[in-house]
């Protein structure tokens, strides 16, 4: 082989393991993403279900106080059964959604019960959905950015090409309905 053909075949190979690399660079970046955006849906997924798993002990309490209280603790475990089931974000926003109102139409009946706000139980299960509202807010929060930051990707160049040659589609942010952004109000002391 003489020099010529040597340095082109040379550049091609360089070329070659240039693009090679980049694919397998970016391939990697769209795999590491999308994993974020899953682990991301799963830890709203996690504390949404801590909080449905506080609602028995909430309905419970609320039980021993109002006895002729049915239709809205039936909503509340509707919501709570629809969370369980949820497999999409749309479907987990719409429970969630639900179970905010019924928890909201919950306090309105509480503030009757004088007693049942000075309960122990009961202020003990108020600062466990405090605190769990705020986890809820971090892990959407965190989904959102991951999402974002996935969705960016596979529509910038390089990584877009890869991307519409294994078909990925962008990902759906975690958002509230405008009607529903009010988070339950947990604070049941005068």
């Amino acid at each position: 082989m003489n020099k010529v053909t040597m340095i082109i075949v040379g550049a091609i190979i360089a070329i070659l393991v240039l693009f090679g690399g980049t694919f397998v660079s970016e391939q990697n970046a769209i795999v590491a993403l999308e994993e974020k955006v899953n682990s991301g849906f799963a830890n709203i997924g996690t504390q949404l279900e801590r909080r449905a798993d506080l609602i028995p002990n909430l309905v419970a309490t609320v039980k021993g106080f109002t006895s002729h209280e049915e239709d809205i603790i039936q909503r509340i475990t509707e919501a709570r059964e629809k969370m369980s089931s949820a497999s999409s974000v749309s479907e987990m926003s719409a429970a969630d959604a639900q179970l905010n109102s019924a928890l909201r139409d919950l306090n309105v009946i509480v503030e009757n019960y004088p007693e049942l706000k000075s309960s122990e139980n009961f202020i003990n299960l108020q600062d466990e959905l405090a605190g769990t509202e705020n986890r809820i807010t971090t892990a959407r929060k965190e989904y959102n950015e991951a999402v974002k930051e996935y969705n960016t990707k596979i529509k910038s160049f390089p990584a877009s090409i890869i991307a519409n040659w294994q078909h990925k589609e962008e990902k759906e942010y975690y958002e509230v309905s405008e009607d529903k952004t009010e988070v339950p109000i947990v604070d049941f002391s005068d």
